[in-house]
């Protein structure tokens, strides 16, 4: 469990919240409690594809993210513009490390924007910063 203080900097950092192995499990508790847990889920299947080393593993995990959450009527389809969705497609046709990072991006500023202060507000963070 973090400290209070640790908990209170997450306010400010949503990288630091999902860099915390305890914020991140947090975070993924309130955004279930809300039905809205897929774009954090995409963001750790993203961050876990960046490091993925063999190609033919990464163009596996790639076509898994795509059915996922960017397909449309995807059974975790995250909330992405359709330029972002053209270039993901696009950077799918040759795998990379980066295929999904304007996705990724996108989503990444959707949660800070939204969601985090939705968790900032709830009951799960405040217990945190007791």
């Amino acid at each position: 469990r973090p400290s209070p203080e640790e908990a209170l900097q997450w306010r400010d950092s949503l990288e630091k919240l999902l860099q915390n192995p305890y914020g991140l499990a947090s975070f993924l508790t309130f955004l279930r409690s809300e039905f809205s847990e897929e774009n954090a889920e995409f963001w750790v299947a993203c961050e876990d594809y960046k490091k993925t080393k063999s190609p033919v593993k990464m163009a596996e995990k790639a076509k898994k993210i795509y059915e996922e959450f960017i397909q449309t009527e995807a059974p975790k389809e995250v909330n992405i513009d359709h330029f972002t969705k053209a270039v993901t497609m696009k950077n799918l046709v040759e795998p990379s490390p980066t295929s999904f990072d304007m996705a990724q991006k996108r989503i990444f500023a959707l949660m800070e924007k939204d969601s985090l202060p939705r968790f900032v507000r709830s009951e799960f963070y405040q217990e945190l910063i007791k």
